[in-house]
């Protein structure tokens, strides 16, 4: 069978949660099929990298991704027009004829559009189509949460927006694909798609992460996660303000590794503390995860699940997370990790794992055997793969049963 896959990231190398899935799908997707990729990529992509992904894919072809900007004349004209406004401002004529030229050349049997930034291109091309990893909980939660009137309002425009765009856009769709029961949910609520919506959720591949062998050194915690995303940038604020002293109150020596890029983030804005070490990007980030003793996960906002969780606990690093950071994840509180909301309660769970090594290795043991039997990507991969089967045989959901679901 053909697959085209159409990216809104170049998938390699895989350092981030969506470079991450789109990696992995397309591996197991090549494995059984042949697979053209044409990938937006925001900077040039190297040589080195296109190689990287031909060994998986017949084809490879890059387009240049212009980042949505709201004040840019187009974003502002989107004001007026019933689509999302980023979806106005990132259109891309370049993306839709690279699009239209490859399904004319490959003749593909299925087109797998990975997020709603590429829905617009596949739409256009007459085979059966996937959408995969549709995400709608952040916009949401940022009307629901808004407090101001005239802001309220605004988030509320630019939610109905999306909801009328995502419920044209299932239906050009025959099958699409969400992280979680959270997105599963939402999304049925609000697009009450006659097409089939499965669950494949974020994973983690098991065996490599095994095959990682550092030795953890004693009272540091880390956060895996760039604070160029806001979310990330939030989470490592308020956990800086309100939870981390509190922690270092009782262990002074404590110290908190903060991983990612950092380019135009505020470093300034958030509070000085002389226990953070901000490592900046990292070509391989999973040593130092599985060097800490304790992985804080202190998210308040956000949608999908947190592949730092998965990556964390196939390391062998305990984790303590917010609801909302473990949100969507399949795991037991208090056995496989620790789940706390509050400043002084996150700070009490990360306390005890830091003064108990037994527990540390009771978390360690039970997290690693979590991910392995719940989240590898191999198995997850494989029920994706199916799914995409079924969707290009042109068949009804009657008899499917995705393993995820």
């Amino acid at each position: 069978m053909r697959v085209l896959f159409l990216s809104s990231w170049y998938p390699y190398p895989a350092d981030n949660g969506s470079r991450l899935r789109i990696y992995h799908l397309i591996r197991q997707l090549s494995s059984r099929h042949e697979v053209s990729l044409i990938s937006f990529a925001e900077e040039p992509v190297s040589d080195s990298r296109i190689r990287a992904m031909r060994a998986l894919c017949a084809e490879v072809k890059v387009v240049p991704w212009r980042r949505f900007q709201p004040r840019r004349l187009k974003a502002v004209l989107g004001l007026f027009s019933p689509l999302p406004r980023s979806v106005v401002d990132t259109y891309s004529e370049e993306m839709a004829q690279a699009v239209l030229l490859e399904a004319a050349r490959f003749q593909p049997d299925v087109v797998v559009a990975s997020q709603m930034d590429t829905a617009p291109y596949a739409r256009r091309l007459p085979v059966k189509r996937v959408l995969d990893e549709v995400e709608v909980t952040v916009l949401y939660e940022a009307y629901a949460r808004e407090q101001s009137r005239l802001r309220r309002l605004r988030a509320w425009l630019t939610w109905q927006k999306l909801v009328a765009y995502l419920r044209a856009v299932l239906r050009d769709f025959d099958g699409c694909t969400v992280v979680s029961n959270v997105e599963h949910r939402r999304v049925m609520e609000i697009a009450a798609a006659k097409s089939p919506i499965v669950i494949v959720p974020n994973g983690v591949d098991a065996e490599a992460c095994a095959r990682v062998a550092v030795q953890p050194e004693p009272d540091t915690l880390i956060y895996s996660g760039a604070l160029t995303y806001e979310a990330n940038f939030d989470a490592v604020n308020h956990f800086l303000r309100e939870t981390f002293p509190l922690i270092q109150a009782q262990r002074p020596g404590v110290k908190l590794f903060v991983t990612g890029k950092l380019d135009g983030v505020r470093l300034n804005d958030l509070p000085h503390n002389d226990g953070v070490i901000f490592t900046g990007y990292l070509d391989d980030v999973r040593p130092r995860i599985a060097q800490s003793w304790v992985s804080v996960v202190p998210l308040r906002v956000g949608g999908g699940t947190r592949l730092k969780i998965l990556e964390s606990l196939a390391l062998g690093t305990p984790v303590v997370s917010t609801p909302k950071g473990a949100e969507g994840l399949d795991f037991v509180n208090g056995r496989e990790l620790f789940i706390a909301d509050a400043p002084s309660e996150f700070a009490q769970r990360v306390l005890h794992l830091l003064g108990d090594c037994a527990l540390r290795e009771e978390l360690s043991a039970a997290g690693r055997r979590a991910v392995a039997d719940r989240y590898n990507w191999m198995t997850i991969g494989q029920s994706f793969c199916d799914f995409v089967e079924w969707i290009a045989q042109g068949k009804t959901m009657g008899g499917y049963e995705p393993v995820h679901a």
